[in-house]
């Protein structure tokens, strides 16, 4: 896991259709597969390493991931990873992490 991140997981289980999972993979690069697993194991199904040399890559996916799952109206969570530390935050305090950077 990166130094500093914010990674979002949906809440609970979901089997989504294959529609869905072929947009998240559009978006977020990862496999139909790995993002079905994730989802079961209750894992982020994306994570954004912040302030590396690939953040200007990321941080566009993690806002689109958010929009879309926000669009179909499922829910998830955010997590912000600090040193090792991890935390729940909101979708404001995402907003204001990446509009400060």
């Amino acid at each position: 896991m990166p130094d500093y991140a914010i990674s979002i997981t949906l809440d609970g289980a979901p089997d989504l259709p294959s529609a869905v999972l072929q947009a998240l993979y559009r978006i977020t690069g990862r496999s139909t597969v790995e993002l079905r697993d994730s989802i079961r194991r209750r894992e982020p199904v994306y994570t954004a390493a912040l302030f590396g040399n690939d953040h200007i890559d990321v941080v566009p996916r993690l806002e689109k991931v958010a929009a879309y799952l926000g669009e179909l109206g499922l829910p998830f969570t955010l997590h912000e990873v600090v040193d090792g530390e991890r935390g729940e935050i909101t979708a404001e305090v995402m907003r204001s992490i990446l509009e400060a950077n």
